[in-house]
């Protein structure tokens, strides 16, 4: 059976062995790679109201420790994949402003040339394979990319993220099940912000103890973490990720966590509709990841306020610079929508050019 590790939210997670071995410049960049995000998408809510951008938007805004957090861990064969909300996960592994505002703006110089936009950035290069917009359906892509490093021999993990509404997809389900019975080293990473959409977790899951409780019905390990202290986000993945390195073991976490905008910019009716104003609000004062790991770093005298704001400016500036970016950026041309429809045609390799592929003699 899979381990009931519900954790307790009680205990000094900066003391666990992955924390203990941060330097403070390392804990200093966990603290700016947060505040990156945050600044990267107060600067895309602005552009999207100024309507420099179309399409959807769904910000990161509140969940930033889980991104950062656990993407710190990441080594060379370890993966992410996540869904529609992936900005926070793209700036966590490594991508430019840029290139992720010029994707939101629809430009050639996007990281998905201007034809993904807000929910498609991807990143090969760095292990990052993308944002998706169908509501669960990065959890069998998730599993795939384990399957191929178990088929590989490598040491590595798959972290797919995916949201409590998720945890409800048919495929989702089909992809534990076949985690647990081929015994691939995939880490789903359920954020829970409290929200499907416009609906409240308690009206649209049945729940015991909590979402990642239901990998047991699939002899699964879980755990269950708060999401607001990014030591604890990256004590307890570290755990998940040398169970999968180690042994070839899935996992699936759940981090208690929050967004502080709708589900979308669309989604007029979160404050002061299904939710109220006073609930985001106290999630802002008391439960900020930024707020609440900065004050842990002057606690451990490794920040002032001084340093804080200078931080939190240079980012402000590189996300002013990045819409700046993007906007004198050129749009993709309209001989481009051909291109990059298939990998192999693009390349013009034996299977582009045959049409045989995989089984061919």
């Amino acid at each position: 059976m899979g381990t009931a590790a519900k954790t307790k939210h009680t205990e000094d997670y900066a003391k666990a062995p992955i924390n203990q071995k941060l330097t403070a410049e390392e804990k200093l960049k966990l603290l700016r790679g947060m505040i990156r995000v945050r600044r990267f998408e107060i600067e895309a809510l602005r552009q999207y109201n100024g309507g420099k951008m179309g399409g959807f938007l769904h910000l990161y805004n509140g969940q930033e420790s889980v991104a950062v957090g656990a993407c710190s861990l990441m080594g060379d064969d370890d993966h992410v994949i996540t869904a529609y909300r992936d900005h926070g996960h793209a700036l966590a592994v490594g991508m430019h402003m840029n290139e992720c505002m010029a994707e939101l703006f629809g430009k050639a110089t996007g990281c998905s040339k201007g034809k993904g936009g807000s929910m498609h950035f991807f990143a090969p290069d760095k292990n990052y394979w993308g944002g998706h917009g169908i509501v669960g359906g990065q959890t069998p892509l998730g599993l795939g990319l384990a399957y191929g490093l178990k088929y590989k021999g490598l040491k590595g993990a798959a972290l797919c993220f995916l949201g409590d509404g998720a945890v409800n997809q048919g495929c989702f389900y089909e992809s534990l099940n076949m985690a647990a019975l081929f015994q691939l080293p995939v880490i789903y990473c359920i954020e829970n912000n409290k929200y499907s959409m416009g609906t409240s977790l308690q009206r649209s899951s049945v729940i015991e103890h909590c979402l990642a409780q239901r990998a047991e019905a699939f002899c699964i390990d879980w755990a269950q973490a708060g999401g607001e202290d990014i030591y604890e986000v990256r004590a307890v993945t570290q755990k998940a990720i040398e169970r999968a390195h180690n042994e070839s073991k899935p996992t699936v976490l759940e981090f208690d966590t929050y967004r502080y905008y709708g589900h979308s910019v669309a989604d007029a009716k979160h404050k002061g509709g299904y939710r109220k104003e006073d609930e985001i609000e106290k999630f802002k004062r008391d439960h900020d990841p930024i707020q609440v790991f900065k004050r842990r770093l002057i606690e451990e005298k490794l920040l002032t306020e001084e340093q804080y704001e200078a931080i939190d400016e240079e980012s402000k500036a590189e996300a002013a610079a990045a819409a700046v970016f993007a906007e004198e950026s050129p749009i993709p041309s309209e001989a481009s929508i051909f291109e990059d429809v298939y990998f192999e045609v693009d390349r013009q390799t034996e299977a582009g050019r045959t049409g045989k592929h995989f089984f061919n003699d």
